[in-house]
């Protein structure tokens, strides 16, 4: 068995100036004020149709992002409808094979929930958790020498289980999206996974991003 830390990359997002200027064309065509459009313009066009609103704007443009982490989290990120997913596949996926390394994954449970290890309770918890993957892992080979499809197997399969998950949205969805998983009440490897995102969102398209409403924050370099 491998155990993990999440991760999160942006596989597909225009240059931040084009995307600026794709949404200042698209935006003035409501004011039909295309006239006004200058080399500069668009920043200060884009930051006044949010301060306002106008939200339906930034929806034109979409990003894709590639994120790794545990199929429980997967779960709650697909109950975003405005959304294109594609997902790695415990049907056809047969972890026992050389491309696996012949082991199941799975995404520590520690970092998420912020064990600390040196605590005698947490501690506990980990030793509980590592078993049952343990466990998981040992029963779901066992089953796949018996004959069975890795569909089958699968069913042993944990919720911690590591996955692969494409996502695409556009940029207001992404915006919803971080105000209800950055909340203080989202699950914490749900808010473990959107923060390393948001991190990357306001370093590449501070505009969209740097002053969305959510309880989180980074370093101000990083803005």
């Amino acid at each position: 068995m491998n155990i993990i830390e999440p991760s999160v990359e942006i596989i597909d997002m225009k240059d931040y100036s084009d995307i600026l200027k794709k949404i200042e064309r698209v935006g003035r065509v409501c004011y039909k004020s295309e006239r006004s459009i200058t080399e500069n313009s668009a920043e200060q066009f884009v930051k006044n149709i949010i301060s306002n609103g106008h939200e339906s704007v930034i929806e034109h443009e979409l990003i894709t992002v590639k994120i790794i982490c545990d199929r429980g989290v997967t779960h709650e990120i697909v109950r975003h409808r405005i959304a294109s997913y594609s997902q790695e596949s415990t049907r056809y996926c047969n972890y026992s094979n050389d491309s696996f390394n012949n082991r199941i994954t799975v995404i520590n449970i520690a970092s998420g929930f912020k064990y600390d290890l040196n605590n005698e309770t947490d501690a506990k918890k980990y030793e509980i958790w590592n078993h049952a993957m343990e466990s998981a892992e040992k029963y779901y080979f066992e089953l796949l020498k018996l004959g069975a499809a890795p569909q089958e197997a699968r069913s042993v399969l944990p919720n911690s289980l590591k996955t692969e998950i494409i996502v695409s949205m556009n940029i207001r969805e992404w915006r919803h999206f971080f105000t209800l998983r950055l909340d203080t009440k989202a699950h914490p490897q749900m808010r473990q996974v959107a923060g390393m995102l948001y991190e990357e969102f306001v370093s590449k398209l501070p505009v969209f991003f740097s002053k969305l409403d959510v309880d989180y924050s980074i370093d101000a370099e990083e803005q």
